[in-house]
């Protein structure tokens, strides 16, 4: 079952949209607060979306197929969701398919003539 994310810290300001900084962290334990101006590190980059896809993924052990199927969305979509995921955190983002592989995607049905024509210019 996915966790709520709703209790997540939010990674942009709900009034311009700007990415958020950390201002301030407490230990749970003893009370000590820390002040200061951090940069989020890691997963605490993503948006509560981001956050849940990458759990979805991570529990279908990388199955593209599986996230398709718990997520209802289509095979492109599963790949230009987690290229956002791998540019919010930092990384520079490698077409996930070939170009053999996106012709065969379409001539099987699984990727419209329009999402190949994306994919493929992206490459």
């Amino acid at each position: 079952m996915i966790r709520n994310f709703e209790k997540v810290m939010p990674a942009t300001c709900p009034a311009c949209q700007d990415k958020l900084r950390i201002a301030r962290l407490r230990c749970g334990s003893c009370d000590t607060v820390i002040d200061g101006d951090f940069e989020p590190t890691g997963l605490t980059k993503l948006t509560a979306e981001q956050l849940r896809f990458v759990e979805i993924f991570i529990k279908s052990r990388g199955s593209i197929k599986d996230v398709e199927a718990e997520l209802n969305i289509s095979y492109p979509t599963v790949c230009k969701r987690l290229d956002e995921v791998i540019t919010a955190l930092g990384y520079k983002s490698s077409p996930v398919l070939s170009k053999r592989e996106i012709l065969e995607g379409i001539e099987a049905g699984k990727i419209t003539a329009k999402e190949g024509a994306e994919l493929l210019k992206k490459i």
